[in-house]
């Protein structure tokens, strides 16, 4: 290997984005997502299982290539923690764990049990670490907040999933309460942003799904804590649709924009809308809802095969990895 070649791999390396754990997100959301309709249609689980491999692939490559650069880019993580947008995409580490031990706590629960733990005391940590850096010392701008930030308060939501099934129901009420307080608190502030300060920049615009993610999965959470879906639930699920018939007005907005990893965002919420909409279906006999879900999960499969498409393309052009 040539000096020049050499010198180019760990420049690409010193810029490996952390935003790259938003795949982790999609997937393991569509790694449920999937699962979710072979239940409600009474079909067996080998396409979610299959899903489910690849996406862990996918995640050990993601997560040997970032370790690698804190190891010999320790300065560039330093970056990455303190830059505004960025500091928000660390909490999807913990989050992806937390999906994968959803994904395995029927079928392997014995190691879904030490992954859950190990996921909801990183959660715990990056989402404290990142609020307190948020009300700290640091000069935050209006104009640096975007729906990305509330990926901390989404991961908290997410550790019910698991945590009911495994036993650890007031942990999950912990988290679920948290997650739930400071949605409310960074909905106020990013619809005060979005409405009353500049338009977002282009390569942010798909981070405006991340509107559904909140409530489509605090619902599901519900559903685990509670076991029905009661005037509270109904809530949940029914902002979950507000906010994405909301973002579909904007998805004009779109077209034209060149591709960066933001447009992952795109995917974890829809992927949590259609479980959401599964769950009700299941909860409450809805037909309605069960196609609802099924609409959302043949999208969300569009998306999906889009974005690895996209990701290839930029990857082997070199786009990804590169100085922003």
């Amino acid at each position: 290997m040539s000096v020049s070649t050499t010198a180019a791999s760990q420049t690409r390396l010193a810029n490996f984005p952390i935003t790259f754990f938003a795949i982790g997100m999609g997937m393991m959301g569509f790694t449920l997502a999937m699962r979710a309709a072979e239940t409600i249609f009474a079909r067996s689980h080998t396409l979610s299982q299959a899903v489910l491999v690849f996406s862990v692939l996918l995640l050990i490559a993601i997560s040997a290539g970032y370790i690698a650069k804190a190891l010999r880019h320790s300065a560039e993580v330093a970056a990455d923690w303190h830059h505004p947008v960025k500091i928000a995409f660390f909490p999807a580490i913990s989050i992806s764990l937390l999906l994968l031990a959803t994904a395995l706590v029927e079928t392997a629960p014995a190691l879904a049990e030490p992954l859950w733990l190990f996921g909801t005391g990183l959660q715990g940590v990056l989402a404290l670490s990142v609020l307190s850096a948020w009300i700290g010392h640091r000069s935050f701008q209006t104009g640096m907040m975007t729906p990305a930030w509330f990926i901390p308060a989404v991961g908290n939501v997410i550790v019910p999933l698991a945590g009911t099934k495994l036993g650890y129901v007031e942990l999950s009420w912990l988290f679920f309460s948290g997650g739930l307080i400071f949605w409310i608190i960074l909905l106020t502030l990013v619809m005060n942003r979005l409405m009353f300060h500049d338009p977002m920049p282009g390569k942010m615009v798909p981070t405006l799904m991340i509107l559904v993610a909140p409530p489509a999965v605090a619902f599901t959470a519900w559903m685990g804590l509670e076991g029905e879906v009661g005037p509270f639930g109904q809530v949940l699920l029914n902002a979950g649709y507000i906010f994405a018939l909301l973002v579909a007005t904007q998805a004009s907005k779109l077209r034209n924009l060149p591709f960066a990893l933001s447009w992952w965002a795109l995917s974890f919420p829809i992927a949590a809308l259609s479980i959401a909409s599964f769950g009700y279906a299941h909860a409450a006999g809805s037909d309605a809802h069960r196609w609802i879900g099924a609409g959302l999960l043949a999208l969300l499969v569009v998306v999906i095969f889009g974005l690895i498409w996209r990701t290839a393309m930029a990857v082997r052009a070199g786009a990804i990895c590169v100085p922003e």
